[in-house]
């Protein structure tokens, strides 16, 4: 079977015409000297494209501070310093501006975070929802039980996770917060307003966040992709619409992806410590950082970004964050010795082609320690055709949606694609580990509900041990060809396919 290629954010095209969607520690313990290194540049140059750099430092406050005028002796503007991590964000016109600062004593990597350089996007979107039609939502309020809100009947999801039984218990607590760190909320739907946490929420497109009010909703012509994954995990039970996960949780927007759809280092680094520092419980990637698929740890620059993302979801699960990741949609094996990556990088005029070893070349955030790493299964509780895969790799998985030819799901659902909000209060289909992964992300919110003290570590513990166990079943073969398309390798409770299993709702609010 084709690998389809995998998005900016965790959602694909799907064949047969579908549409597309979409073990802490910080800083080294060790003090260096702040001093700038003799030989750091006097006078910088300045005729090179203007880019943005992370640098990451050694130490505390008194090294950040002394990196700082060696940026600016380097010929750097500092946009943002996250002190608690080590992580400075820099605009900077010298061309040998990484590979100067990186001899400055203090400081440990640096790499630039783009390979084109700082100029105003073009709006576009990411993907074409499958809008919902009208006959769709007639026939779906015509199914809809009491309890139910009218579009439920077409959520197959949520009894795949046992959310619907869920809910006849708990819907979830209103303390608790969801952060969508994505393309944007659209916190004006009538299935988000009533939950949305605008305490909690910014834009952080430039690598600082900014709190303007409304500055987290995609602009028009923007992804909706953020929108949707928000009603996934907190639409509200207002018999209107569709029903999230946990409907009686707090969501909130965190903005990253430029208006063009690419999701940088430090947009992303911005929306981890900005989720760590204001009560955000769990939060939503689903996506994976531009412009490298994946960033290999011994290129300078990729290393640098690699370990900037990694301090931010560490400072955040410090703070009690669990952070959830999509695994992507490529079908790669990501326990696999090696994988193609065509697509890097995704912001230069022709991507390379590389073969990339996974263990040393990661996916970021979904292949970081600490982060809850996603695969998706469709209607028939099998992995997803397109869903990236890998013992010791996927942690939890969930329904992603699938194509209709592949996994049909039960009436009086029609289609094979996750249901759910869309801007302007409107609805549509999409598919993708992007989709997967908010259900893990209400599954987490609801287990926070029940469990209102428990650290970040005792959550995923939680959500493994809660999790259905799935074996790996017979060889896959989605598209019924005779050649087998993916590999599982793992015991029932614990593989390649499914990691622990699928993610279970019920057991999280009465456990």
């Amino acid at each position: 079977m084709a690998h389809l290629r995998s998005g900016r954010t965790r959602a694909l095209v799907l064949p047969v015409g579908l549409a597309l969607t979409a073990s802490l520690g910080f800083l080294p313990a060790s003090a260096a000297s702040a001093a700038p290194a003799h030989g750091a540049p006097v006078a910088a140059p300045a005729d090179g494209p203007e880019l943005s750099y992370v640098v990451n430092t050694r130490g505390g406050h008194d090294t950040v501070r002394q990196v700082r005028t060696a940026i600016a002796a380097a010929g750097g503007t500092v946009v943002i310093a996250y002190e608690q991590i080590g992580v400075i964000v820099v605009h900077s016109q010298n061309p040998g501006f990484a590979e100067s600062i990186r001899r400055v004593r203090g400081v440990e990597s640096a790499g630039a975070t783009r390979t084109n350089p700082i100029v105003p996007q073009a709006t576009t979107d990411i993907g074409v929802e499958q809008p919902l039609t009208a006959e769709q939502a007639r026939t779906a309020a015509a199914e809809a039980v009491d309890g139910q809100d009218p579009m439920e009947p077409l959520q197959w999801d949520l009894p795949a996770i046992k959310a619907d039984q869920a809910h006849k218990v708990s819907l979830g607590s209103s303390k608790v917060t969801a952060a969508v760190i994505d393309t944007g909320v659209d916190d004006t739907h009538p299935d988000l307003a009533a939950n949305f946490d605008r305490a909690a929420s910014a834009n952080c497109v430039s690598g600082a966040p900014d709190t303007t009010d409304g500055a987290w909703r995609p602009k028009a012509g923007e992804s909706d992709h953020g929108t949707h994954v928000a009603g996934t995990i907190a639409a509200a039970r207002n018999g209107i619409g569709v029903t999230g996960v946990a409907p009686g949780v707090k969501v909130a927007g965190i903005k990253v992806a430029n208006p063009n759809g690419f999701f940088y280092t430090e947009s992303v680094v911005c929306g981890f410590v900005w989720a760590a520092e204001h009560g955000v419980d769990v939060t939503n990637n689903s996506y994976y950082t531009d412009p490298w698929l994946f960033n290999c740890r011994n290129d300078p620059d990729q290393g640098a970004l690699v370990e900037a993302i990694s301090r931010a979801t560490r400072y955040a699960e410090s703070r009690g964050t669990v952070n959830v990741a999509a695994a992507g949609n490529d079908a790669f094996d990501l326990a696999g010795a090696t994988i193609e990556d065509t697509v890097s990088p995704n912001d230069a005029p022709q991507p390379l082609t590389r073969t990339i070893d996974p263990r040393k070349c990661v996916d970021t955030p979904a292949m970081l320690p600490g982060v809850v790493t996603v695969s998706a299964t469709g209607a028939k509780g099998l992995k997803a055709s397109y869903s990236n895969y890998g013992r010791g790799v996927i942690d939890v998985t969930a329904p992603g949606g699938d194509s209709t030819a592949y996994q049909t799901p039960a009436p009086p659902a029609t289609s094979g694609l996750i249901l759910s909000t869309l801007p302007g209060g409107k609805y549509g289909y999409k598919a993708g580990t992007s989709m997967a992964t908010p259900h893990v992300v209400g599954v987490v919110a609801l287990i926070k509900s029940s469990h209102p003290h428990a650290s970040a570590a005792l959550v995923k513990a939680l959500l493994a041990s809660e999790a259905d166990a799935t074996a790996c079943g017979a060889p896959y073969d989605i598209d019924n060809d005779g050649k087998i398309d993916a590999v599982c390798e793992g015991s029932r409770n614990r593989n390649g396919f499914y990691g622990a299993g699928v993610v279970d709702a019920l057991d999280a609010v009465r456990r």
